[in-house]
């Protein structure tokens, strides 16, 4: 019987710090900043962010369900690239336009799917097959679609 590596833990660290009273203090809801600034420790990004503009949030900032939804297509990409070059399918684009489903209930909001839709890019036809397939295998793999309670949906197209 072949013995299981033991279990590791990984832990990921985000800063987030609301910009405070400069776009209006919490006297009441609709008198202060949604604005907010996420940072990364040891890394240069910074994501400005903010609220829906459903929930009186900047327009032109990130959302926490933009991220979330960004987050889900970027670890399937990587995951798929990373299945794609253990089995030797060149990939030459992969571009994404996923989306999510958020519904919301007496002021309570979920998320109920997220789409992918991965466009890729392969170099050779005869891959194409294999290439729609692993698709599969990067969805098993993805440790954030894996992490989450609502379905991941994926509508690959391969072009060669």
């Amino acid at each position: 019987m072949k013995a299981h590596p033991p279990a590791r833990t990984h832990r990921y660290a985000a800063s987030v710090s609301w910009s405070g009273p400069a776009g209006g203090s919490t006297k009441t809801y609709a008198g202060y900043s949604r604005e907010h600034m996420v940072t990364f420790d040891g890394k240069e990004a910074v994501v400005r962010g903010s609220a829906d503009p459903a929930f009186r949030g900047d327009p032109a900032l990130l959302n926490p369900e933009e991220l979330l939804v960004a987050s889900l297509a970027a670890c399937h990409l990587l995951s798929y690239l990373a299945v794609c070059a253990l089995e030797g399918i060149e990939i030459l684009s992969y571009v994404d336009n996923a989306d999510g489903r958020m519904t919301e209930t007496s002021g309570e909001g979920r998320f109920v799917e997220v789409t992918l839709r991965p466009e890729v890019r392969i170099a050779r036809e005869a891959d194409r097959s294999r290439a729609l397939a692993l698709h599969d295998r990067a969805r098993a793999a993805c440790f954030i679609a894996n992490s989450v309670n609502f379905p991941v949906h994926h509508e690959p197209v391969i072009l060669a």
